[in-house]
């Protein structure tokens, strides 16, 4: 490893990387007009708390702005380098860090997805959200079985969120990770939480994963077409859900 990654890693680095990450998205949540779609969502999955709040790499930057204040939550962070200053950077927004990788179902005991999955577990079991990326890397915008066996085994339900806003910086990255930039406006879209049942059977779990697939498509499409942008991710052969166009890929 070289010496400037070595620096780049080291501890206080990783610490003042994640305070100013948070710092600054506390700025950018601050300084947008953000509208909560539907408005009334907040109500109607209060109730259902802890859920699984799915959303798609790239939006883990935003993964705070979509929570409510008296909602304790916790997230899955990488456990790679760049994942350290991310965690670090959440424990300031108020969100526990568990620390994994997601995984396709082949390789569920890789990068400590197995051990990820038992503490997120615990966490719902204890009363906290959890946030979860449902794409696994480097596989962008396509659900992996790992957040639909979560809600399995935890028995509780996934909710898509999608939190946007109308200027950003886009990264060219396998994600299309993008961060927000103050003073502009942003959506933050829920979809009604999915239940997946105990006794799931492989062809139930395949069907329920495509909805959260689905379900994170359609809210995405939402919160930009809310702030008036394209996204950047987006699937490339269009269909229609309600309203929203979706772009998917054949």
């Amino acid at each position: 490893m070289s010496i400037v990654k070595r620096i780049g890693r080291s501890r206080p680095v990783q610490e003042s990387l994640g305070f100013l990450l948070a710092r600054y998205l506390r700025l950018v949540q601050a300084t947008n007009r953000f509208v909560l779609d539907p408005p009334d969502i907040y109500d109607r999955v209060g109730p259902r708390m802890p859920v699984i709040a799915a959303m798609w790499h790239g939006q883990h930057f935003m993964i705070s702005f979509g929570k409510r204040p008296q909602d304790p939550a916790a997230a899955l962070v990488s456990r790679s380098g760049d994942g350290e200053f991310n965690a670090i950077a959440l424990g300031h927004l108020g969100v526990r860090a568990i620390r994994g990788s997601g995984s396709r179902r082949t390789q569920v005991r890789e990068k400590g997805g197995a051990r990820a999955l038992l503490h997120m577990k615990k966490a719902l079991d204890g009363g906290e959200m959890v946030v979860m990326t449902a794409d696994v890397p480097k596989v962008s915008r396509r659900c992996g079985m790992g957040i639909v066996t979560l809600a399995r085994l935890s028995g509780r339900p996934i909710a898509p969120v999608a939190v946007v806003t109308s200027r950003r910086i886009d990264f060219n990255s396998w994600d299309h990770a993008s961060i927000g930039l103050p003073f502009g406006r942003g959506a933050i879209v829920i979809a009604e939480p999915i239940d997946v049942p105990a006794d799931a059977d492989g062809a139930a779990m395949e069907r329920l994963r495509q909805a959260v697939e689905d379900g994170l498509d359609a809210v995405h499409a939402r919160a930009y077409a809310l702030v008036g942008a394209a996204d950047p991710g987006a699937k490339q052969q269009a269909r229609t859900v309600g309203d929203v166009v979706l772009e998917r890929s054949a």
